[in-house]
């Protein structure tokens, strides 16, 4: 396991464009089937990772605390699934049932939307506003495997309640921390291990 910052991609960068396919429902997803939502949070995550494993409740909690609001959600797994087989999306499937997730767990399988997305690490955080232009990416609070503080998911908790109050959130943001996404060999893009 490596220990992998996000990159911080810049506030004020557009969300990249991603067509990919819903694990649960093989429905294609896209930034559009989110167009009428106020903002939109986008999280590369993965079944194996022991940092997503800590916080995946409170990521299905945020699902469901937020199911009424005018927030857009999908996960993105993109992990070589050839050397690590649990991240496959028969697997993923089974993760959203067992955590009753009620947004997309999508499969990126070229790792193309992680690229544009500058993801790097399980799990990585993007906000975006009602222009998709990027106001949060970080983590989703302090807490670690290893560490006795409890999950809140209050960093990224707190982005969201800005940008559906019409706010800003506060520019001074902690990256998240997770395990490297798993690149498929000879795919690393330029900023992996950077």
């Amino acid at each position: 396991m490596v220990l992998t910052p996000s990159t911080m991609l810049s506030l004020g960068t557009k969300a990249p464009a991603f067509v990919l396919p819903d694990a649960v429902t093989e429905d294609m997803i896209s930034l559009d089937i989110f167009a009428d939502k106020k903002a939109l949070l986008v999280m590369f995550i993965c079944r194996h990772c022991p940092f997503v494993k800590h916080v995946q409740a409170e990521l299905a909690q945020i699902g469901k605390d937020y199911a009424d609001r005018s927030l857009g959600i999908v996960a993105i797994s993109a992990n070589d699934i050839e050397n690590y087989p649990d991240d496959a999306p028969a697997k993923l499937k089974e993760m959203a049932a067992m955590l009753e997730f009620n947004f997309p767990l999508c499969y990126d399988a070229t790792q193309e939307v992680a690229k544009t997305y500058t993801a790097a690490c399980t799990p990585d955080f993007f906000v975006f506003d009602r222009d998709r232009t990027l106001v949060y990416r970080g983590q989703l609070d302090d807490s670690r495997p290893s560490s006795d503080v409890p999950v809140t998911g209050k960093d990224l908790r707190t982005a969201l309640e800005s940008v559906l109050s019409d706010r800003t959130p506060d520019p001074d943001q902690k990256p998240s921390i997770g395990c490297n996404i798993k690149w498929k060999p000879g795919n690393e893009p330029p900023y992996f291990g950077a």
